[in-house]
């Protein structure tokens, strides 16, 4: 797959889905191949072709009149020796090449058959996203990588239900069975009842090499040394730039807010309700084909959230989500 540059402009409309430049950009089918422990594989560009030498991940064009999973299956064939089993649509990113625009469209391909590889004498190694041992990646491919450093489960608590305590051990339970994203949300709470709360949370988190954000209150966030903040998305009407933390998510519930989201320059989005949900009692739901729509193009990971339990994870995955947020079906 060739490198490219990114823009320095967005040149896609959430809303429509339509670029800034449609008949100018060149689409590709690349592929996310990961192996069950979170792995994934890196190919290096062979001798004689532009950035000989440069890691990237597998694809190539897609073809007038070709769909893009057919375009990956037949990129995955003739490139690897591969056939495609199961693959999910993730992230769709625009970059510019000197010489013209493409629009990567990004799959994880989760099952496979036959033997990898390479077809062109290139060489391929597998890379887990927090210890990439290769050097150089093409600087396009850097977004991707930090997306496949999230979990794909978002767990958000639920106190105000539950009780602290209950929730607290539910939490340890969770953290020890793999969760490792969290976001403190307790609009209930009175301040102190919020940062003893949150404290503990945070405490229990990094035991277990979690992460943790706070909704909504940047400066409870700063002052407990949270790994981050999730805005509301009241907040995302109000702020001008990202706020100074490692980890910014946002709640989303329509294309307007998502755009906002990926201009400030956040991590990760939330978008929901797909289904109704007793949190926000008469909002109907997304449905799964409207949340399809509003990922085709988006180039953020986006958490499907409202009325979800873990089961629904492969599909939201379908439907191009990075991964599943759930509130009461998180402490199950």
């Amino acid at each position: 797959m060739r490198p490219a540059r990114q823009s320095s402009a967005p040149s896609t409309s959430l809303g429509t889905g339509v670029a800034r430049h449609p008949s100018a950009r060149v689409e590709v089918a690349a592929a996310v191949i990961q192996r069950g422990d979170g792995s994934f594989l890196l190919g290096q560009r062979p001798a004689g072709k532009v950035y000989a030498g440069y890691w990237e991940f597998p694809g190539g064009k897609v073809e007038a009149g070709e769909e893009p999973r057919a375009a990956l299956a037949r990129e995955l064939l003739e490139e690897l020796g591969i056939g495609v089993e199961t693959a999910y649509p993730w992230l769709t990113r625009d970059y510019d090449y000197a010489h013209a625009a493409v629009r990567l469209r990004f799959f994880r391909v989760l099952k496979w058959s036959g033997t990898l590889r390479g077809r062109e004498s290139q060489r391929f190694v597998w890379q887990a996203p927090d210890a990439i041992s290769v050097d150089p990646l093409l600087p396009a491919n850097a977004p991707i990588l930090r997306a496949l450093k999230l979990p794909t489960v978002y767990a958000i608590t639920h106190a105000a239900e539950l009780g602290r305590a209950e929730l607290l051990r539910r939490l340890q339970q969770a953290l020890a069975r793999g969760l490792r994203l969290v976001q403190v949300r307790e609009k209930g709470l009175d301040e102190k009842g919020l940062e003893d709360f949150a404290a503990r949370v945070i405490g229990l988190a990094r035991a277990h090499g979690a992460r943790v954000l706070v909704n909504g209150n940047l400066r409870l966030a700063r002052e407990l040394g949270a790994d981050g903040v999730h805005l509301t998305s009241a907040q995302l009407k109000e702020i001008r730039q990202r706020p100074e933390f490692s980890l910014v998510g946002a709640s989303c519930h329509d294309a307007e807010e998502l755009a906002r989201a990926q201009a400030l320059g956040a991590d990760f989005a939330v978008l929901g309700p797909v289904s109704p949900t007793p949190t926000h009692p008469g909002a109907p739901g997304l449905g799964w084909a409207r949340f399809a729509e509003l990922l085709e193009d988006c180039p953020l990971p986006v958490y499907a959230l409202g009325g979800l339990k873990p089961d629904d994870l492969e599909t939201a995955w379908r439907h191009g989500a990075h991964g599943i947020s759930m509130m009461r079906g998180a402490w199950r």
